[in-house]
């Protein structure tokens, strides 16, 4: 199990261990995209691209936090994620936005543009 957060700027692997620190206190200063997934799961890595892209395109406006479900079982029934991939937006400490499945990167930019700062 990764413990530690991922080198790549504005991308990390968020752990039971590091979610308070790495997506609530971090959600303060910037928004956190929260990618939970599984090795598994074909929708997930039809997502992936497109979040990546996203969080690329912000430059560090906004961190990407990945959570592989797998290892982090008891954090994502703590988060009640029930299907997989789900995207969360974390602001504040708070989840602002929220969806289920892949979806075009259309309907991605559309349900996350409201709470993200200028693109770079």
């Amino acid at each position: 199990m990764n413990t530690t957060p991922s080198t790549e700027l504005n991308k990390i692997t968020a752990t039971a261990e590091n979610f308070a620190v790495e997506v609530l206190e971090k959600s303060k200063h910037a928004p956190v995209l929260v990618d939970f997934w599984a090795p598994w799961c074909a929708p997930c890595r039809q997502l992936m691209p497109i979040l990546d892209r996203l969080a690329e395109e912000y430059a560090g406006g906004v961190i990407l936090a990945k959570i592989n479900t797998d290892e982090e079982q008891q954090l994502a029934v703590q988060l009640g994620i029930r299907s997989l991939p789900t995207v969360a937006l974390f602001k504040d400490g708070k989840v602002v936005a929220q969806f289920v499945g892949a979806i075009p990167e259309a309907q991605v930019r559309q349900r996350l543009q409201p709470h993200l700062p200028a693109a770079a």
